[in-house]
């Protein structure tokens, strides 16, 4: 039983290091419920308001799947100047690496 509640506390101790290097690199964090009706899927990510970068993440998701996001999210920012665990760290790097170099946002144009 031990064992269990120490994972889970170093995950929520891994989401809550992810969250503060997501507001250090200029994204606000907002934990909400993300409803969902007939005809589209919300989920959790990225958006700009105005100016503002604000990360949505659902709080009805499982932690591993927060943690998720928020290294997806991670992963196309500079965190040389943001100390990082070296677990947090290496979880960012290997997403960084399975990126393409254009985020895969846009199709290249013939």
């Amino acid at each position: 039983m031990a064992t269990k509640a120490a994972a889970a506390a170093a995950q929520v101790a891994l989401l809550d290091e992810l969250k503060a290097a997501a507001e250090k690199v200029g994204m606000h964090v907002r934990e909400e419920r993300l409803l969902r009706e007939v005809g589209y899927r919300v989920r959790s990510g990225r958006c700009r308001l105005e100016n503002d970068q604000i990360l949505f993440l659902d709080r009805t998701l499982p932690i591993p799947a927060q943690i998720d996001v928020l290294i997806d999210e991670l992963a196309g920012h500079s965190l040389d100047e943001i100390y990082l665990s070296p677990v947090a760290r290496a979880l960012v790097e290997r997403a960084a690496a399975k990126e393409p170099r254009d985020g895969g946002r846009e199709a290249p144009r013939e």
